[in-house]
């Protein structure tokens, strides 16, 4: 059987193999998994992304499963319990901002209809194809994920820098930075134009 040909930043780790196979770069309009990826992103800061991975199923047990609305309502005696667990990351600021990024995003499905409307329209509704040749080299920020950012921090989003937001971008497939070499650069492609 031979080997298929992966990104180079997903090697030697089931974990991240799995994730990069099945879920990274691929368009998502669920607006329970966007919330997910958002608040796992901002967490992400200053972090690598497999820290975050391998407490994935923490966070989800800990934040009700990204119920954004339940999460929106979290009390101080929750906060509390929050940084009490070891199975997260137990920064004050983040869990903070996980609430606070709850409420606006709540805010956000008021005014487009859903947070899908309004992330998307960034890219048109339309994943961008970027030619990566060495993940080494893909952009750590765009001047959409900059566009992006600031638009997200003036309606009061917390930890959403221009490099989270395009880490975002590339986690829920609004852009396709699959390694042209990679099986997945196509087969996402087909996803987004069969």
């Amino acid at each position: 059987m031979t080997q298929k040909h992966k990104c180079g930043w997903c090697l030697g780790s089931y974990l991240y193999e799995n994730y990069h196979d099945t879920e990274w770069g691929v368009p998502l309009h669920d607006e329970q998994q966007l919330f997910e990826f958002l608040i796992l992103e901002t967490f992400q800061a200053g972090l690598s992304w497999i820290t975050i991975l391998k407490k994935r199923e923490n966070f989800r047990k800990a934040f009700d499963n990204f119920e954004y609305k339940k999460v929106a309502n979290y009390s101080d005696k929750k906060i509390q319990e929050l940084l009490k667990d070891s199975g997260i990351i137990r920064n004050k600021l983040k869990v903070n901002s996980a609430i606070t990024n709850a409420r606006n995003f709540i805010k956000i499905q008021e005014e487009f209809g859903s947070f899908d409307n309004y992330i998307w329209s960034f890219v048109n509704g339309k994943p961008i194809q970027n030619t990566v040749i060495d993940y080494k080299k893909a952009p750590a920020t765009t001047e959409i994920s900059d566009n992006l950012s600031k638009d997200l921090k003036k309606r009061g989003f917390k930890f959403t820098g221009s490099t989270v937001v395009y880490a975002f971008m590339q986690a829920i497939g609004m852009v396709n930075d699959h390694e042209k070499s990679c099986f997945r650069n196509e087969e996402i492609k087909k996803l987004t134009n069969p």
